[in-house]
């Protein structure tokens, strides 16, 4: 009986909705009466809610943004959860995520863990060691400078190492390797570097300390700080930092949780789809944060004009507004001129079909009642 009346409504109202009603109806046995009344009333509600035929939709998005924008706060850092990872916040993340930035300012990863390890503390260390880029003054014991011999010499932590699962030999190797500009050798434990130009002298010397503490020895580029967090009894890790192709070789992380608030990243691996997605997320947190509330198919339809293209387009001069079809459009944004004269050069035709165009030539705009025209048929004059 129910699955006929269902079967009736298909078409007329969307399908996440009819999913909805269908696991509501599981545990409610309803009358054949009442099931009817339950989806006219839904496809009522749903006819509602569509948007009129002439509706000026950018105008109430841009609106809906605008009007409670100028209520945001201006503070630009907030606490992720823990005091050592900061994220940027408020109206800078706001105008960071719409004008399409290629990075943010503090690029963070929530990374989620495969059991059993999103459980057991006693992993942590190995899986933030394989994570977070480990450089050579984190594992050091001791480093100075031998001003008799013009060397420096330093001694590595082997319990540090050994924590880390860190091997001698091949740390060893990684610094030799990656500096050129020097002989290292070694002698009971204790590691000396000689710069080759001899001449470089004592500021020479300090550059080859300083870059012998900033190897890399292990870890992901570009994730400087790994923080475990607590949520709902999982454990998570903060990183400040992003490299999401990285992170997904790792067996113990969980790649289809894991997320990076760098949209251009999430559409580089996971496609335009997921960036939609991480826009509608990341704008949505920022304005629910601030404690304002925009209807979320505003946020769904900025997200769409940005991704439509199957790239990222900020809503900037170069980006949304560089690919609108009318000349007059483009020129009332910015640099008019330079649109004018290319639009003059290809010798463009603007037809006049958006709102700002017809604006500017004092003509009805084609939203609302302007959108509808009157066609008349003319009676042919009598032949007198």
């Amino acid at each position: 009986m129910s699955e006929e009346i269902i079967k009736k409504y298909e078409g007329k109202i969307p399908a996440p909705m009819m999913e909805e009603v269908k696991l509501a109806l599981k545990e409610k046995k309803l009358t054949k009466t009442q099931l009817e009344t339950v989806f006219t009333r839904l496809e009522e509600k749903y006819r509602n809610a569509r948007i009129q035929p002439g509706e000026a939709i950018g105008i109430i998005t841009a609106e809906s943004f605008g009007e409670p924008g100028t209520q945001m706060t201006l503070r630009t850092f907030h606490f992720a959860g823990v005091a050592e990872v900061n994220v940027t916040l408020g109206l800078p993340r706001l105008i960071e995520i719409f004008d399409a930035r290629k990075e943010p300012s503090t690029p963070l990863m929530i990374i989620h863990l495969n059991k059993p390890y999103n459980k057991e503390e006693k992993h942590l260390e190995k899986i933030i060691a394989q994570i977070k880029e480990i450089r050579v003054y984190e594992i050091l014991n001791e480093v100075s400078i031998n001003l008799l011999r013009l060397q420096v010499e330093f001694v590595l932590n082997k319990k540090r190492m050994k924590e880390l699962g860190i091997v001698e030999e091949e740390t060893a190797k990684i610094i030799k390797d990656s500096l050129k500009t020097a002989e290292i050798t070694e002698k009971d434990g204790r590691y000396t570097a000689s710069p080759k130009n001899k001449e470089a002298g004592l500021p020479g010397l300090y550059t080859l300390k300083e870059k012998i503490k900033e190897v890399k020895i292990k870890g992901i580029d570009g994730i400087q700080e790994v923080i475990p967090k607590m949520d709902n009894n999982e454990i998570l890790l903060l990183a400040s930092g992003s490299n999401l192709k990285e992170v997904f070789k790792i067996a113990e992380v969980d790649a289809s949780n894991t997320i990076t608030n760098n949209i251009f990243e999430v559409a580089k691996n996971l496609g335009i789809e997921a960036a939609r997605e991480t826009i509608i997320a990341e704008a949505s947190k920022v304005i629910s944060e601030q404690g304002l509330d925009i209807d979320i198919r505003h946020i769904m339809f900025i997200a769409d004009l940005m991704t439509v293209r199957g790239e990222i387009k900020g809503v900037t001069r170069s980006g949304i507004t560089e690919e609108k079809e009318s000349v007059l459009a483009r020129a009332s944004f910015e640099t008019p001129i330079k649109h004018l004269i290319n639009a003059s050069l290809t010798g463009e035709v603007d037809y006049l079909n958006s709102v700002v165009e017809n604006v500017m030539i004092n003509q009805p705009i084609p939203l609302g009642t302007g959108l509808p025209s009157l066609i008349t048929k003319l009676s042919k004059e009598k032949k007198k």
